[in-house]
């Protein structure tokens, strides 16, 4: 006996809202798009890195064939492995957008959607852009709502790295939509994926913290395509007592979050605050400080002419690493970032090899780096803030503050802005991908992947 009417669950009662949702609106798709190309981007540039490499090698050597695209690996493999693949690629960068409350919601979701796709045309479903495009902001609209009800929105109160924790049960929804799963096959994909959520902090600086958003994508297809197949879950794998939301946060869940009234896609509102640093997002308020009081002091010889430099933050100790162990590691030290902005005057994929970080003028500008962690400045990406003082040999101090990074929520910039992101890491393949996704008919997304 089949059941029709909705159960008493807050899974199903989730699943039908976002599931039910057309997510149409012109200027919502748009976004989609340029969050598609800055996605792509990053994950072409991320692609060469040691991590997806050697994920790419496990995936050769298994033998996973299939429809689907590894980017920048030459050869095509399963859906899921495929999603692993370029999940990692995508954030091993640490480069594309930060959401609020904090996550990485393209890494783990839009690999997945990509993947799918592929397998769809593939199987004669005909082009499938559009229905990737309203994937992404059903997705991005989950793990925004699945962040607020964890409760756990300074990070320096996470628990588990977020694209980790609320990664896979987004793209499960998200391609679960794709697959038109509906009612209790929507909430199952969802249940399913919710017992795959992992991402432990401790692993932020290595190749691992790139992993959870490959794993997050992989599981949240493979549990949408599960779900197709009749595999079941309990019915409310997230609201249970023991789902995913207790089990989780505890006391500090919070269920009416996640069935809020639909008013504005969180694609658009507050949307994303686009990284024109390839770091972790806090690192980019210091990075901003740091390059502004570079401008005032001179670039000329700045290094023999700096005494100290200070770092005044809020407390953050997983990004307070005076001596990160490798350039990787690098991306998540609030000292190491201050210090290649004002050696270099910019910050870039090549500020974060090991030969940069152990260059001597590095070494030596981190040993005279101190940092202060000041428990009256929020934590929160959205009102935080940086202090930087430089104290120069000749008596001279330089101090700047960074309230705002340039392309966060208060200070945006105009969507050119990522267009030129793009170019610089794509080449002269970025105009034919956005003339594609341009498309007023939509696109096919085999033909934008055989792009990359």
């Amino acid at each position: 006996m089949t059941r029709d009417a909705p159960a008493v669950s807050l899974t199903r009662d989730f699943t039908d809202l976002l599931g039910a949702w057309a997510a149409d609106q012109p200027a919502l798709l748009d976004q989609c798009r340029l969050l598609l190309l800055d996605g792509l981007a990053v994950a072409v540039a991320g692609a060469a890195e040691p991590g997806p490499r050697l994920m790419a090698d496990f995936v050769r050597r298994e033998g996973h064939a299939g429809p689907a695209t590894l980017i920048g690996q030459g050869f095509r493999s399963s859906v899921a492995s495929a999603a692993r693949v370029n999940g990692m690629a995508m954030h091993v960068l640490d480069f594309e957008p930060m959401w609020d409350p904090p996550n990485h919601a393209l890494s783990p979701l839009l690999p997945a959607v990509l993947a799918l796709a592929e397998l769809r045309e593939h199987e004669g479903a005909g082009p499938q852009g559009v229905a990737a495009l309203k994937a992404i902001a059903r997705g991005v609209e989950a793990q925004g709502r699945l962040r607020l009800s964890s409760g756990q929105i300074e990070p320096a109160k996470l628990t588990l790295h977020p694209p980790g924790a609320v990664g896979p049960l987004a793209a499960a929804l998200a391609c679960g939509a794709m697959l038109g799963l509906a009612g209790e096959r929507l909430a199952a994909a969802v249940g399913i994926a919710a017992s795959r959520s992992a991402g432990l902090l401790a692993n932020v600086g290595s190749m691992t913290k790139a992993l959870h958003c490959g794993d997050a994508a992989a599981h949240g297809v493979e549990a949408a395509l599960l779900a197709q197949a009749g595999f079941t879950a309990n019915e409310d794998a997230i609201g249970s007592p023991r789902g995913w939301g207790p089990a989780l946060f505890g006391a500090g869940f919070d269920p009416a979050v996640l069935l809020a009234p639909l008013d504005t896609a969180r694609a658009l509102d507050p949307g994303p605050a686009w990284k024109l640093f390839p770091s972790q997002f806090a690192t980019h308020f210091a990075i901003t400080a740091a390059l502004e009081a570079r401008e005032m002091a001179g670039p000329q010889a700045l290094a023999d002419r700096i005494r100290r430099v200070e770092l005044r933050t809020p407390p953050m100790p997983y990004i307070d690493r005076p001596n990160p162990v490798s350039g990787l590691d690098g991306k998540f030290s609030w000292q190491y970032t201050a210090v290649v902005a004002i050696l270099d005057g910019f910050v870039e994929p090549g500020s974060f090899t090991d030969a940069r970080r152990f260059a001597p003028d590095a070494v030596a500008l981190l040993a005279r780096t101190t940092l202060v962690g000041d428990p009256t400045i929020s934590g929160r990406f959205d009102c935080m803030h940086v202090d930087i003082t430089i104290e120069l040999t000749n008596g001279e101090t330089i101090t700047r503050r960074c309230d705002a990074p340039l392309g966060s929520w208060t200070r945006p910039v105009p969507a050119s802005r990522i267009q030129a992101k793009a170019e610089g890491l794509l080449g002269g393949r970025a105009a034919g991908i956005a003339a594609l996704l341009a498309e007023p008919n939509g696109f096919e997304v085999r033909t934008l992947m055989g792009l990359l």
